[in-house]
């Protein structure tokens, strides 16, 4: 019974939070229904294109979801579920709602321009520039992790010997096949609703027919393919992805994607009620285990870091001011798309936490390869045993709706990191890289910005640096906070209340910036007494990495501060 109570009790706050506190940050902002969104005055059929809010709202949710509630609630369980629930709903209603509304409302004010312009136009071009290289070393940590859980779940082991499209296909072999079917699929509703006017209501149907017409085709015909061709393939798709026009592939792959979401969802909720009243499964997790672990250290800062999106996310303020701004067609909808998105993802973190409650003995002994898989497993576990049809079947389906979501949020990080990219190069008052002069005009060509970036990002995600997703972590988190604070500064600007922004900056930032110093400690004392195993460039990699992050991070936090100190003078 305890798990049905923990999901009842996330839902109930969640929605109390949504219905008071979101409200009211609605009314102190000031949003207004009746103002002209930049989707509807600076439409240009490409990034500019207005959405039903239906639509936008798959697409954010798709886009900030991918598998980081799953993952860091998972492994932050280890603390016990206590201390991983209040995180999920405490910092869902006060932290990362506030920080992907205010990004939102932020990004739509200015033109649906990024966070760094925000930034920029409290602070300063200097401060913007800084701010922006920040964004860009978190997104190449973005693409470069998703490029590596991608490829690894689509590809075929090399001893099978195999390649093409196979019958009987195993795990990855079907999402694959699935994942490729999704994108065929996106673009046949993009045309439907764009260019031959099909309503949205009629097109959905037909989309969720032809979901489940990939899941049959995959789960009986795979793509056999190895690990280094899917990630030449997976950099190829995520350029001309972010190149194309949303309404082609961003914005219906990403809705589509989102009732996977919603089901694997579904499914969680009706097996933790049969658990409750079958005892088909029990609940492992202990309800507080101390505030230190021997993995993975003490429970602060590790716990803020380590469960990321399930409540508080900076890679979430990327979307909301990359390409769900470019997409809002009012902004009273922006509550629901940012605040809202934000605590259905906590919902989604309590509901990982219960998950791998099913077989927590199992995942602390180590018999998963990932929180995905034990995320899955654990969900499955509460229908029925691990030889029943049942069991498999739950397994498989939601093992590929992480892979899935796993690839929507690449496509979004690379199209995010070439908006930035082109910004970091424009000067005051061009409004594009068509306005640019000289060497400037080919470095902000959108072009040129994404090439530079899915380069790198696919280089560093082939090599599998498991350093990787610990700096991933850390960086995600002082982004966070740094995009609180640049809304702060500017709603402060504009003299709306920002108050209930400085608690949060303040410990996101105090959080990160102790995880990010601990590493770079513990990075120097390994090459010291010689214990770091694995290739040194990777862990010198991690240390130069963190150091130029939180070097960044102290500069622009001071500017922040001398900024707040001038708003109280005034």
């Amino acid at each position: 019974m305890t798990p049905l109570l923990i999901i009842l009790a996330a839902i109930v706050l969640l929605v109390i939070g949504y219905m008071t506190y979101g409200k009211w940050l609605t009314k102190e902002w000031g949003v207004d229904p009746n103002r002209t969104t930049p989707a509807i005055e600076l439409e240009d059929g490409v990034d500019y294109v207005a959405a039903p809010p239906q639509v936008l709202m798959g697409h954010h949710f798709s886009s900030i979801a991918g598998a980081g509630p799953i993952n860091g609630p998972i492994q932050a369980s280890v603390f016990g579920w206590v201390p991983v629930f209040l995180w999920c709903v405490i910092g869902g209603i006060f932290f990362g709602g506030v920080h992907d509304y205010g990004a939102l409302f932020a990004s739509v004010r200015h033109g649906g321009k990024s966070i760094g312009e925000v930034i920029g136009d409290s602070m300063g071009p200097r401060t913007k520039k800084l701010f922006t290289i920040f964004a860009l070393l978190v997104l190449i940590l973005v693409i470069a992790s998703f490029v590596n859980v991608v490829a690894g779940t689509f590809a075929t082991a090399a001893d099978l010997n195999q390649s093409g499209i196979v019958s009987n296909p195993n795990g990855n072999q079907t999402t694959a096949m699935i994942s490729a079917l999704f994108i065929l699929l996106a673009i046949v509703y993009g045309i439907l609703t764009n260019k031959v006017g099909m309503k949205t209501g009629p097109a959905t149907v037909i989309g969720i027919i032809g979901i489940i017409v990939a899941v049959i085709i995959g789960m009986n015909v795979g793509l056999a393919v190895g690990r280094t061709p899917w990630i030449i393939v997976i950099g190829l798709y995520i350029t001309i992805a972010s190149l194309i026009p949303v309404w082609i592939m961003l914005q219906p792959r990403d809705y589509l994607s989102s009732f996977l979401l919603y089901a694997m969802m579904a499914v969680a909720v009706i097996g933790i009620i049969i658990a409750a009243f079958t005892g088909s499964a029990e609940f492992q997790i202990p309800t507080f285990t101390g505030f230190n672990n021997e993995k993975l250290g003490y429970m602060f800062p590790t716990l803020f870091i380590t469960v990321a999106c399930g409540a508080c996310s900076g890679f979430h303020s990327l979307v909301s001011t990359g390409t769900s701004s470019k997409q809002l067609d009012k902004e009273n909808h922006a509550q629901a798309i940012g605040y809202g998105s934000m605590l259905i993802e906590s919902a989604l973190g309590v509901i990982s936490l219960i998950a791998v409650g099913m077989v927590f003995n199992k995942y602390t002994a180590g018999e998963f390869g990932s929180p995905a898989v034990a995320f899955a497993s654990g969900i499955a576990t509460m229908f029925g045993t691990d030889t029943s049809s049942v069991y498999k079947t739950i397994y498989s389906l939601l093992t590929l709706a992480v892979s899935v979501f796993a690839l929507t949020s690449l496509d979004t990080g690379t199209r995010l990191s070439r908006f930035m990219f082109t910004e970091l190069f424009l000067k005051e008052g061009e409004a594009s890289y068509k306005d640019a002069k000289g060497g400037r005009a080919i470095l902000a060509h959108p072009l040129f910005g994404t090439i530079v970036m899915v380069l790198i990002g696919c280089v560093l995600g082939g090599l599998s640096l498991s350093q990787i997703w610990g700096l991933f972590g850390a960086a995600n988190q002082l982004l966070a906070g740094l995009a609180l604070m640049s809304v702060a500064a500017w709603l402060g600007d504009i003299g709306r209340n920002n108050k209930m922004f400085f608690f949060p900056m303040a410990f996101m930032l105090v959080a990160t910036l102790t995880s990010l110093v601990l590493t770079i400690v513990k990075k120097f004392q390994g090459m010291a007494a010689g214990t770091l195993t694995g290739p040194m460039w990777g862990h010198w990699f991690q240390l130069v990495f963190a150091i130029a992050m939180v070097v960044l991070a102290v500069i622009l936090v001071k500017e922040g501060l001398n900024h707040f100190s001038k708003q109280k003078k005034a």
